[in-house]
């Protein structure tokens, strides 16, 4: 007999100021287990039902600074490998593709910050979790100075922009990365520009808070078809060994 759970999602948090953000309340019905290894609790062997890697300011190779980051780009390889759900953001979606053998390096243009618009490319109108976004040209947050130019072999692209052209990508049916912040709301935004001096934070706060509407109609239907795949994949698998 097939037992009643949820399915649990480990979700790695690489700072306080780049969590959950909207995503905390879009994912309902998932079970999310926040795992902080900046606060020195260990990366896990195994990602439960599904993985969710997030941003946050480490550059993916910076091992010696954030010694969590092997143990977090293993993770992500064997779970795209085990066909688990994964969905990487920002810094995880930089992850996973070094993690999978694409390139990531210094973006040559500089930070990409504020709300910025990222064009679906046609393989979008098939995808799970893209299919479901209403807008051709979706705004989106921003804010990364490194960049993917390098995708896993395989990678289908799924979204694209300027000046950087890989804003997300698929491998397989079961793992995606996006380069935007899908999850940030204007308010976690604003702690991420709190202290940026080279740039008009005033008017990029602004503009992104002028954007809320527009990220809630676009990036909900991302987080709930997400949730969908892992429901999905938990029922499927715990059918299997039942």
């Amino acid at each position: 007999m097939l037992r009643t759970m949820s399915a649990r999602v480990v979700v790695i948090e690489h700072e306080a100021e780049a969590g959950l953000g909207y995503f905390g309340g879009w994912l309902a019905g998932l079970e999310l287990d926040v795992v902080r290894p900046y606060l020195g609790e260990a990366v896990p062997e195994r990602a439960g039902d599904g993985l969710l890697v997030l941003g946050g300011a480490a550059a993916a190779w910076e091992d010696a600074e954030y010694p969590w980051l092997p143990a977090t780009r293993e993770l992500i390889r064997a779970s795209v490998a085990e066909r688990l759900p994964v969905l990487g953001i920002c810094l995880g979606a930089q992850l996973m593709t070094l993690a999978c053998g694409g390139v990531v390096v210094r973006g040559e243009h500089g930070l990409e910050i504020g709300a910025r618009t990222v064009e679906l490319l046609p393989a979008a109108a098939g995808d799970p979790l893209l299919r479901g976004v209403p807008d051709a040209r979706p705004v989106a947050v921003q804010y990364h100075y490194d960049v993917m130019t390098g995708l896993p072999p395989e990678a289908v692209p799924l979204a694209t922009g300027s000046p950087y052209p890989n804003q997300a990508y698929r491998l397989g049916d079961n793992a995606w990365a996006v380069q935007f912040h899908p999850e940030a709301t204007p308010e976690i935004f604003a702690e991420w520009t709190t202290g940026l001096t080279d740039y008009p934070t005033h008017e990029l706060n602004v503009e992104v808070g002028a954007s809320r509407g527009a990220f809630e109609r676009n990036w909900r239907p991302l987080a709930e078809a997400f949730a969908a795949v892992v429901v999905e994949y938990t029922t499927r698998v715990r059918g299997q060994t039942a």
